[in-house]
């Protein structure tokens, strides 16, 4: 049976139903419980807080707090010890309050975590899934609004993931926490109240496979995250002037889907990419290359990546909506391979 659920609850469902098909299944972060060890704190607290965002609530008073686990708030501290939980046999996800703060604990995941089963010839494993959050629109100021996901995937060694429908959070985290190796699982904080259809049952979605949310055969139009709606806009407004766009959502930043991306601009001959993060060595970049490398003969025009400006996200709500992607910015900065497709 399915049902429509908040983005938050899917991801709420699926760590639950992790924990309780795996009893190695750890969770850790700061004040994803709450109150511990305060006893006033933990009488108002009996629900639990789950997090700044409330991801995690309910889950302590089902699984305990040796399950779902407080930490100091320090993210090098917290996060190596998940390395050392995933090294020895569990199936740690420790959260990351956002992903800005990766500075505070780039070693556990860059030095250690990513490195450990190629360094030990295969033999450990590390099923790691870190949950984060990124992105702008909610006017959280620059160090708590930016969208790293690709420095993640920069990285030999670690898988990203990056969904952006409530059916698809859940299906990639399950996947995620039943990896062998890091996850780097990244959450919009702008979808966490959207809702969509969600089944009640356990269920997986392959990582690094991409999903064509729209056919068409004229454009296509690559998304990640919550770029997705922007590239559907695009879509339906382009379709007043006959123009059929395929939308796909990568889904997987790390490793991305090729084969669907070419496949879908042999077909189609143009490209048009949106990825909310700066513009510098970032996934956008990626898929252009590749595409220029293996499908250039097919392409019609060039490729197009539209993506946040190369600064920090403003703190003004008039210039933070200026520094998001959006349909009236992609039109505008792909005319010269839309123009001619309009009847």
């Amino acid at each position: 049976m399915s049902k429509d659920k908040l983005f938050m609850n899917a991801i709420n469902e699926g760590l639950d139903q992790a924990m309780e098909k795996d009893e190695n299944v750890i969770l850790l972060g700061e004040d994803i419980a709450g109150g511990a060890d305060v006893p006033h704190l933990e009488e108002a607290n009996e629900d639990s807080w789950g997090g700044v965002m409330g991801i995690t609530s309910g889950l302590m008073p089902k699984y305990g707090r040796e399950r779902v686990v407080d930490t100091p708030l320090s993210e090098m501290g917290y996060m190596s010890s998940a390395v050392g939980m995933a090294a020895t046999g569990l199936r740690p996800v420790p959260e990351l309050m956002f992903n800005d703060f990766i500075g505070f604990a780039f070693d556990a995941i860059l030095g250690q975590a990513s490195k450990m089963r190629y360094m030990f010839g295969g033999k450990a494993k590390i099923p790691m899934t870190v949950r984060t959050m990124h992105g702008a629109g909610v006017n959280a100021a620059a160090q708590h609004s930016g969208s790293y996901y690709g420095m993640f995937a920069s990285i030999p060694g670690v898988k990203v993931v990056v969904p952006a429908t409530p059916y698809d959070a859940k299906g990639l985290l399950l996947s995620a926490i039943e990896e062998d190796n890091l996850v780097v699982y990244s959450e919009d904080k702008t979808l966490y109240s959207t809702k969509g259809e969600v089944p009640d049952d356990y269920y997986t979605i392959p990582i690094g496979e991409a999903d064509v949310k729209r056919k068409g055969e004229h454009l296509t139009i690559v998304t990640i995250g919550k770029m997705l709606f922007v590239g559907l806009e695009v879509a339906e407004r382009l379709e007043k002037d006959n123009v059929s766009v395929e939308v796909i959502d990568l889904r997987t930043v790390a490793p991305w889907d090729k084969d669907t991306v070419i496949e879908s601009v042999k077909k189609t001959g143009r490209l048009i990419v949106i990825d909310e993060a700066n513009p510098h060595n970032n996934t956008a970049t990626d898929i252009a290359s590749v595409i220029s490398d293996r499908a250039f003969d097919f392409l019609d025009g060039p490729i197009k990546c539209i993506c946040a400006p190369n600064t920090p996200v403003p703190f003004a709500p008039n210039l933070e909506q200026a520094y998001i992607p959006d349909a009236d910015k992609v039109l505008k900065e792909a005319d010269d391979i839309i123009f001619d497709l309009k009847s």
